[in-house]
C-alpha cells in the first residue's frame, strides 16, 4: 500500500472514525483503524463492534493495498503535522510496519493484518429517511442530557426515537430520554419516509458520535433504521450501530396533563441564580428549594453541614403560594436548553411532576420530578 494525501482531508476522516475506538479492549484488533488505499481514495473503518464508522478522502494511490493501525497513536500523529502537510503513507512489507512521511517528519506505526479486522454486517433497513443535518442535531441536543447512565435500566441508557402524532394530530418525528428523575422531549415534523418508524433505541454512545459527526453540517443526512440496526450517512461518512434491544417505558403517561399553577422566569437570572444557590447544596442531592408566590421566587438551600444560602428572583405567579425543591443540575440543565428570554413551569402540587416550556419552541417539552424539601 501506498499513497499520498492532504494532512487536513485525512485529519477530517481520521476524527470522525477514531473517537469509536475503545481506548481499553481486550482485543488489540480493535484499537486500530483499517486503512484501505483504493482508487482515488483511502477508506477509514473503526469499529468496537457495536458501532462501526466508515470515512473516506482523495488521496493518490501509487499502490492498493490494506492493513490496520493504532487509531489513537495515527489520529495524534496526523493532528501535529503541519497544516496543508503532504501525507505520504507507505506499508513496508518486510518490517509490517506503517510509514508515515510529511516533510522532515517521519514515523513508523505497528500494523496488524486488514484480514483479521471485523466489521459489522448490514442489516437491509425498513425504514429510510433523510432530514436536515441542523434538524436531527436538535432532536439529539434537546434531549441526550436527559439519557440515564444507570446500567442496570439498559433500555434508559439512550434516545427512543420514533414516529407519532403531535397534539394537533399531525405525524411528527420525536425523540425522548428520560433517566427516571426527568424526561426531555423534542420533535419536529415527520420527514418522508419517518411515518412507519415504530421506535427505536439508540445506545449514548452512538448518540453522541451521531452529534460529532454532523456538527457544523448544512446538508441534509440519510437514516436508515432496520429492527436491530441503526445508519447515519452524512457526506462520505457512514455510521452504522446496534440499537437497544429493550422496551422503552410509556413515557407519555408522566407527561403532566392538568397542571394548572404557571412561574414564569427570566431564564438567565434563573439559571444564574440557581448555580448561584446551589454551591452550597449537598453535593448529593443539590437539592434547591423553589418557594412561590404571587410576583415572586426564592430559591434556597439550607444544610447543616455545608450551609445556606438563598436568593430572590422577580417572577410572574398569581396562584396559591407553593413550596417545591428540585436537584440543581436537573434545572441547570433544562434552563441550559430553553431559547427563549423566559421559561415557563407549570405545576400542580408540590409532590407532583413539573413541566417546563420553552416559549419559543412549542416541540419541546421537559418534565421534573421534585424532591422532598
Amino acid at each position: 500500500m501506498k499513497l499520498t494525501i492532504e494532512r487536513s482531508a485525512l485529519l477530517d476522516a481520521l476524527s470522525h472514525v477514531q473517537n469509536i475506538v475503545e481506548r481499553r479492549t481486550t482485543i488489540p484488533i480493535l484499537s486500530n483503524v483499517l486503512l484501505e488505499a483504493r482508487k482515488g481514495e483511502l477508506r477509514l473503518t473503526a469499529t468496537d463492534l457495536d458501532i462501526e464508522a466508515i470515512d473516506s478522502a482523495e488521496a493518490k494511490v501509487s499502490r492498493e493495498g490494506a492493513v490496520t493501525a493504532p487509531a489513537g497513536t495515527l489520529f495524534d500523529v496526523v493532528r501535529k503535522l503541519p497544516s496543508g502537510a503532504e501525507v505520504q503513507i507507505e506499508m513496508n512489507p518486510e518490517t509490517q510496519r506503517l510509514s508515515l512521511t510529511a516533510g522532515r517528519s517521519q514515523f513508523e506505526l505497528p500494523t496488524l493484518p486488514a484480514a483479521d479486522f471485523q466489521t459489522m454486517s448490514s442489516d437491509e433497513g425498513s425504514v429510510q429517511f433523510s432530514l436536515g443535518a441542523r434538524d436531527l442535531a436538535r432532536l439529539i441536543d434537546k434531549t441526550r442530557f436527559a439519557i440515564s447512565t444507570e446500567e442496570t435500566r439498559y433500555y434508559l441508557n439512550g434516545v427512543y426515537l420514533h414516529a407519532a402524532k403531535n397534539d394537533a394530530g399531525k405525524p411528527v418525528l420525536r425523540s425522548v430520554a428520560t433517566d427516571g428523575h426527568r424526561l426531555a422531549l423534542a420533535e419536529l415534523k415527520a420527514p418522508k419516509g419517518s411515518e412507519k418508524l415504530t421506535g427505536v433505541i439508540v445506545p449514548r454512545k452512538t448518540v453522541n458520535e451521531i452529534r460529532r459527526l454532523i456538527d457544523g453540517r448544512e446538508d441534509d443526512v440519510a437514516v436508515e433504521v432496520s429492527d436491530t440496526k441503526i445508519i447515519v450517512r452524512a457526506g462520505r461518512a457512514v455510521l452504522t450501530s446496534k440499537l437497544i434491544d429493550g422496551s422503552f417505558p410509556d413515557y407519555a403517561r408522566v407527561i403532566p396533563k392538568g397542571n394548572d399553577k404557571k412561574l414564569t422566569v427570566d431564564n438567565k437570572a434563573f439559571e444564574a441564580a440557581v448555580d448561584r444557590v446551589s454551591t452550597v447544596s449537598a453535593e448529593r442531592s443539590r437539592s434547591v428549594k423553589m418557594s412561590l408566590s404571587e410576583g415572586r421566587l426564592t430559591l434556597a438551600v439550607n444544610h447543616a453541614e455545608t450551609g445556606a444560602g438563598n436568593e430572590e428572583i422577580e417572577a410572574e405567579y398569581a396562584s396559591d403560594p407553593m413550596e417545591i425543591g428540585f436537584n440543581a443540575k436537573y434545572l441547570l440543565d433544562i434552563a441550559g436548553q430553553i431559547e427563549a428570554d423566559e421559561a415557563e413551569f407549570m405545576f400542580n402540587d408540590p409532590a407532583s411532576p413539573a413541566l417546563v416550556l420553552d416559549p419559543s419552541d412549542e416541540s419541546a417539552r421537559y418534565v421534573l420530578m421534585p424532591l422532598r424539601v
